[in-house]
């Protein structure tokens, strides 16, 4: 339980101190978008390999998805996702109900426009375990009410 309140608050810390960094001129928001993707994609990569050392290889891409819904999702937020969705033509939705990330912030509509800072590092990290994987992928996220949330792998 220290762990997750650790990484919780680490989390918090990094877009606040990026948003602001940005506001003092040091950069501009769309960067820290950037910048807290980038960082959320090198954690996947690194993640992705250390929990599939031991694992067989997958049969295809939705079994990856599956072990993303499943494994990797439980290990980083001790839940599994709530829903996964497919077109079945390379389209996936991730749906998490009570994402961890967001459940701090209030269930309010008040806080709903700065949800989205708080989702680039997730989908940073989606991506990079996904590339690591051999998927090239586009990762995004939407928030219609909190603290459920959809993540759209493309």
């Amino acid at each position: 339980m220290a762990d997750e309140a650790l990484f919780l608050l680490l989390h918090n810390e990094m877009v606040a101190g990026l948003y602001r960094a940005a506001e003092q001129g040091e950069g501009e928001n769309g960067r820290c978008t950037t910048k807290l993707e980038s960082m959320g994609f090198r954690v996947g990569q690194g993640l992705i390999e250390r929990f599939t050392k031991d694992t067989a290889r997958f049969k295809d891409e939705l079994d990856i998805m599956k072990f993303i819904c499943k494994d990797f999702w439980t290990t980083v937020f001790k839940k599994q996702i709530d829903n996964l969705r497919t077109n079945h033509q390379g389209i996936y939705v991730l749906q998490d109900n009570k994402f961890r990330l967001l459940t701090q912030m209030s269930a309010g509509k008040q806080y709903l426009e700065h949800a989205p800072k708080y989702l680039a590092f997730t989908c940073g990290l989606i991506r990079g375990g996904l590339s690591n994987l051999g998927i090239k992928s586009i990762v995004t996220a939407e928030v219609s009410s909190m603290p459920a949330c959809k993540y759209a792998v493309v």
